[in-house]
């Protein structure tokens, strides 16, 4: 696993967004605006089973993000890896506490509860400026 560089955990643990680049069937990528949390190990991604993305890293597990600071717009992260493993989520507390931490008050389960998901991303590279 690799270790994300203290001098930009800031940009893993502020409500920012990442642009999270999966890899379609026929081999080009898709990037996305994503909510995510980061547990000091993994980065996390809530995504119903019934979008693209979810079948994407069904097909090829490897990711890539990157996230910049919106006070120094050159200032990035990007992290390269694997989708480790995708996670029921079928009370959507993932999207919950997203959307806690993005600062979205909620008035139940999202309406796509029955097919939500957490991909769990292990870092294996980064780049940063």
């Amino acid at each position: 696993m690799t270790t994300i560089p203290d001098s930009h955990t800031d940009l893993l643990t502020r409500p920012l967004y990442a642009h999270l680049a999966t890899i379609r069937p026929d081999g080009s990528p898709q990037a996305n605006p994503m909510w995510f949390s980061w547990d000091g190990q993994h980065l996390l991604f809530t995504t119903s089973t019934t979008r693209q993305k979810y079948r994407n890293v069904s097909g090829d597990p490897r990711v890539a993000i990157s996230v910049n600071d919106p006070d120094q717009p050159y200032r990035y992260l990007e992290v390269r890896g694997v989708v480790e493993r995708i996670e029921p989520d079928p009370t959507g507390s993932e999207f919950a506490a997203l959307a806690d931490r993005y600062g979205l008050p909620l008035d139940g389960p999202p309406g796509d509860v029955g097919h939500r998901v957490v991909l769990v991303v292990t870092p294996t590279a980064t780049s940063h400026q």
